[in-house]
């Protein structure tokens, strides 16, 4: 809605300036400079400009600024979301040699954050029809092999660990701008999606409804919004 304020206040404003001639006449060099500088500027057409690559190293996530996700059918119409608040790992990052990347997580799976649970169904999800998280404490991935994928995208294998499970996952990620952070340390982020099917992890829990379909659906879409810090 700002976006869309911002450009009719442009258009109204483009409609009563004086044309280019008659511009040119009544102002002088210097107010024409800013304009043709934010013509020149891609953010300023709303062009996107390519993320900078990050400088190669050691980055560890920060948990703080990290967030995993994941969507699953409930009822078969919509989506059930929720979130795991705790993780933990490091990066080693080498945008020159991609196939030299590795990648190290460790999820607290009690870490488990629901959208106004009902009255036991948090600890019902960490029990042991679900994650069993007192017996598998921790959720790990581990890299095996990195695949670049276009400009700043990667296909990340490695095995992923749950519910004393390992199985093999491919992520989709996408790398984005490296910046410097408020203490002036490097930061870089990433996105990253993937889908698992629970039922591999040992997760079986099932039900059928009256009318056909089930109340929960196997495949479950993750989705990992991800900073690092170098260290």
């Amino acid at each position: 809605m700002t976006r869309y304020l911002a450009t009719c206040a442009v258009l109204a404003l483009a409609a009563c300036a004086p044309k280019p001639a008659e511009q040119a006449k009544t102002e002088p060099a210097a107010a024409v400079a800013p304009a043709a500088a934010a013509a020149a500027d891609p953010l300023a057409q709303g062009i996107t400009v390519p993320p900078n690559t990050a400088p190669p190293g050691t980055y560890a996530i920060d948990g703080s600024h990290t967030n995993l996700s994941f969507r699953v059918s409930h009822l078969g119409f919509s989506r059930y979301t929720a979130d795991f608040d705790k993780v933990d790992g490091k990066l080693q990052f080498d945008p020159a040699n991609p196939s030299a990347m590795t990648v190290e997580a460790t999820i607290d799976p009690k870490s488990l954050d629901l959208n106004s649970p009902p009255a036991g169904f948090h600890d019902e999800l960490l029990g042991k029809a679900w994650l069993d998280a007192t017996a598998f404490p921790a959720i790990t991935f581990k890299s095996t092999k990195v695949e670049p994928a276009g400009d700043h995208r990667y296909k990340l294998h490695g095995d992923l660990t749950m519910h004393g499970v390992t199985k093999p996952v491919v992520l989709d990620v996408e790398a984005t701008q490296q910046v410097k952070g408020m203490r002036g340390e490097t930061r870089a982020g990433a996105r990253a999606t993937t889908k698992v099917n629970r039922k591999d992890f040992g997760i079986n829990w099932s039900k059928t409804m009256d009318g056909g379909g089930v109340v929960v659906g196997d495949d479950v879409d993750v989705t990992i919004e991800v900073e690092g810090v170098k260290k």
